[in-house]
């Protein structure tokens, strides 16, 4: 079965993994500054007399990064790679580990003069050593405190094992947007989106609908925190200008007094792994597989690899998969196996960037197959579940994204749809708070004509 597309203006080729997506034809080989930037393209443009951008208009890049600064924007500057000698602690309104450099300079000291001898004259003192010169640039990647020039030695992939139970302990939330999403003092709101899979359109007038960005696609929400849960590539038309698009605002809310930050999926671990490790046999558990073959089987564009760069797989490789946020124990996939890499959250972001640092293609292989394990939170003994993980890494409810909303309601069986099926699709209008109040699912289907959440915290029954 052909999986991906390609580029040009050839005929359609559809994944096996989604309902209803077309991968569009612009051209994939990546902007060189100084030229224009081409427009974005989503299933919504695929329709006739669609409109091909979401509130974005066509000087802006909302996917990324522009190569091209927009008029009355200063350029951000580059961020040089750390040096041994002394460095400065990046002033970067960072909320969160930031993951500077500190280095300590030279202490300098003068030695008094030496008593003149008899019929000498006096020993002059010796000169000082001039103290090293401090690097007063920030050594951090604007996308989530990545050093730039460091290129990771690993990466990794996920399998797809969706049962669907129907039961009755899900609670579907509307949620009011918040009039105003931006606090003069002190942090400000805690926002979270659930998984993307490359739909940049739906992504850009999600977050626009919030006001966390302006009409332009750039960020508008002050000292708003926001978070990502992960899964930003692959089944949808541009996993790779979600990434960009994520990256930029989080240097222009770090700019603005807030921050935007993204945790890592099992879509990320399976992108780095395709690309790290190809098709190099692994033991899965259940026979010889590769991740090149897991990566398309799970709807892996191949546009998205064609356009995948250095500074993408730095960004991905060093997210964390875990963070705690106003008690609210922020993950990606709904499952137990966090605590096999560590007692703290620390232990456990360190401990699986540690993995993707090594060339192990087993050791990774393991890693993602444990977290794209789901439904921990679902059954009866969901409360417990969500109970131990707290009680491990604090919070006192779980956020994730991972499992889609139509899944843990049985409303669908299936990604794979055929277009001949008579479905209205699954109706979302928000997130799930379930396993007695203790879990709330954020992944509301957007690949299955769901919807794309982005949700102010906190939340109530």
């Amino acid at each position: 079965m052909t999986q991906g597309a390609g580029t040009g203006q050839g005929p359609v080729v559809r994944t096996a993994t989604l309902r209803d997506f077309r991968v569009p034809p612009y051209t994939q080989v990546p902007v060189q500054p100084g030229e224009p930037v081409p427009p974005v393209a989503s299933k919504a443009a695929e329709q006739p007399g669609a409109p091909g951008s979401l509130g974005v208009p066509p000087r802006t890049d909302p996917r990324g990064i522009s190569p091209t600064v927009p008029a009355g924007r200063p350029a951000p500057a580059p961020a040089p790679t750390p040096t041994p000698v002394a460095a400065k602690v990046s002033d970067a309104p960072s909320l969160r580990d930031p993951r500077s450099f500190v280095g300590a300079g030279a202490i300098v000291t003068e030695a008094p003069p030496s008593p003149p001898a008899p019929a000498a004259p006096p020993m002059p003192a010796p000169a000082a050593p001039p103290a090293p010169a401090a690097d007063a640039t920030p050594s951090v990647h604007p996308g989530n405190a990545v050093p730039r020039n460091e290129i990771p030695e690993g990466y990794t992939p996920t399998e797809r094992d969706l049962p669907v139970i129907k039961r009755g302990d899900t609670a579907q939330v509307r949620v009011v947007p918040a009039e105003s999403p931006a606090e003069t003092d002190g942090l400000g709101p805690l926002f979270v989106v659930g998984d993307v899979h490359g739909y940049l359109d739906e992504l850009v007038a999600a977050l626009a609908e919030q006001g966390l960005i302006d009409n332009e696609g750039n960020w508008s929400a002050g000292n708003t925190r926001l978070w990502f849960l992960g899964d930003f590539t692959d089944r949808g038309p541009d996993g790779i200008g979600v990434i960009d698009l994520v990256m930029r605002l989080s240097a222009e809310a770090a700019a603005a007094g807030g921050y935007c930050k993204a945790l890592m999926g099992n879509h990320e671990l399976l992108l780095l792994g395709a690309k790290r490790f190809g098709d190099t046999p692994v033991n899965s558990g259940a026979g010889t597989a590769t991740f090149q073959a897991a990566w398309l089987l799970n709807g892996g564009q191949k546009t998205d690899m064609e356009r995948l760069q250095d500074v993408h797989l730095q960004w991905m490789s060093r997210l964390d998969a875990l963070v705690e946020e106003d008690t609210h124990l922020l993950m990606h996939s709904d499952t137990t196996a966090y605590l096999d890499y560590g007692a703290t959250i620390e232990d456990v972001n360190d401990n699986i960037r540690a993995i993707l640092t090594r060339n192990d293609a087993d050791e990774c292989w393991d890693i993602f197959r444990k977290l794209t394990k789901r439904f921990a939170f679902r059954d009866d003994g969901g409360p417990d579940a969500a109970r131990e993980l707290m009680a491990a890494y604090g919070g006192q409810r779980i956020v994730h994204g991972h499992s889609p909303i139509p899944y843990l309601l049985g409303e669908v069986g299936t990604e794979d749809a055929s277009d001949g099926e008579e479905d209205a699709g699954p109706v979302v209008d928000g997130p799930h708070v379930y396993a007695d109040g203790l879990a709330i699912a954020m992944d509301g289907g957007v690949t299955m004509a769901g919807k794309l959440l982005v949700v102010r915290l906190p939340l109530h029954n």
